[in-house]
């Protein structure tokens, strides 16, 4: 964030020298107030950039292993171009590289899922599926395991069978 405030500054004391030294140039013709001007129109597309280029950037840094299983885009009324293109606010990435399944359980596997924010920490939550019957179940304190590898007092909830999460977390081997 302080990175983004620091370029985004930095755009627009850039874009208002460079208009001055033209008005300079031209022997001060051009009117007096195109350099602020010059200056805040750079720093809102500075910040416009930024904020749409952040998934792509975050996404291409995730280790290896992770997929994003499903992202959100938001509008908002005090970015009104958002409402042209919306941007991706938060998105849930699947760690298929540790899943972890039981022999006994092969439709049954541990997840986690790691919860990105564009001006929020990263949370990483373990999470159980079951594939064949598309339910899922957190994984929390009092969650069993039996010597089978039967998950005892899991509280299942059902998901569409083509939910993205469910289909990440499926597809990890």
């Amino acid at each position: 964030m302080f990175f983004e405030l620091i370029g985004t500054i930095v755009a627009g004391a850039a874009a208002a020298l460079l208009v001055w030294a033209i008005n300079r140039t031209l022997k001060g013709r051009l009117p007096k107030w195109l350099i602020p001007a010059a200056a805040g129109v750079a720093m809102l597309m500075a910040t416009i950039s930024s904020e749409y280029g952040w998934f792509e950037r975050t996404k291409a840094s995730m280790p290896e292993g992770f997929v994003v299983a499903q992202a959100i885009e938001e509008r908002a009324f005090y970015r009104p171009w958002t409402y042209a293109k919306p941007y991706i606010a938060r998105f849930v990435a699947v760690d298929q590289a540790m899943a972890r399944t039981h022999d006994a359980q092969p439709d049954q596997r541990i997840v986690d899922l790691v919860f990105y924010g564009r001006w929020a920490r990263t949370a990483k939550v373990p999470m159980l599926f079951d594939c064949m019957n598309a339910k899922r179940a957190d994984v929390v304190d009092g969650i069993e395991f039996g010597a089978d590898g039967k998950v005892l007092d899991a509280e299942w909830r059902s998901v569409e069978p083509d939910d993205p999460i469910l289909t990440a977390a499926c597809e990890a081997s």
